[in-house]
């Protein structure tokens, strides 16, 4: 009877510790570094600069996305909106810790929305490379760095993608105070070193948990332990 005890607690263990090494290798990744990667693989495809990845810019994207409030319907076609030009001072910079007096022009933003989350590059692809005015966007010889940012409305559909580009410097456009950037969830967003994507799948552990020692308590029981 012993025997049998261990060997489902070992079970229920094994278990629980192979699920969570899954999900922290999802950590590992960031959509929105992703995303970069792949717009400045096209735009050195198409003989153009690669554009530096700026993480106030992207944390400003971020922001940028949840003025939307999970409303698909305004991003695009006969209702598309944007966010009012006083809201990168006044919401967004202090949402970020970025130095309102070192924000840049903003040289083009690509914006898309979905209700299915797909990878960065068909993101890049299919939902943000649209139609010649993105394309157009994208090439601009106007754009010096670039911030991407990626969210879920609640961690959870619809799934927006922006892109924001500016023509500032590196060192002096977008400065984080005191140098870090300010994470925030939900989304995630380029430049920042943050390990971003999965994160949220992290609190399934507790879940997985729950139901191991549940299991466990049920095989016991019936064997009468």
């Amino acid at each position: 009877m012993a025997t049998q005890t261990w060997l489902l607690l070992g079970c229920c263990i094994f278990f629980i510790s192979a699920e969570a090494a899954t999900l922290q290798n999802k950590v590992t990744d960031n959509p929105a570094d992703q995303l970069v990667a792949a717009l400045n693989s096209n735009r050195t495809a198409h003989k153009s600069s690669t554009l530096y990845s700026n993480p106030g810019l992207a944390c400003i994207a971020l922001q940028y996305i949840k003025a939307y409030q999970g409303d698909c319907n305004e991003v695009g076609g006969p209702n598309a909106k944007k966010p009012a030009d006083g809201e990168f001072a006044e919401i967004f910079a202090p949402n970020c810790a970025v130095e309102v007096k070192t924000l840049g022009p903003i040289t083009g933003r690509l914006l898309g929305c979905e209700t299915k989350y797909v990878k960065p590059d068909e993101a890049f692809s299919g939902i943000l490379m649209k139609n010649s005015k993105s394309v157009e966007i994208l090439y601009s010889k106007n754009h010096t760095e670039v911030g991407a940012a990626v969210s879920g409305s609640d961690g959870g559909s619809p799934y927006f993608w922006c892109v924001l580009f500016s023509n500032g410097t590196s060192n002096s456009s977008f400065v984080l105070e005191g140098g870090v950037a300010k994470i925030s969830r939900p989304g995630c967003f380029s430049g920042a070193n943050d390990q971003c994507n999965g994160a949220n799948a992290l609190f399934k552990i507790p879940i997985l948990v729950s139901v191991a020692v549940g299991a466990l308590i049920f095989s016991l029981s019936s064997l009468g332990v």
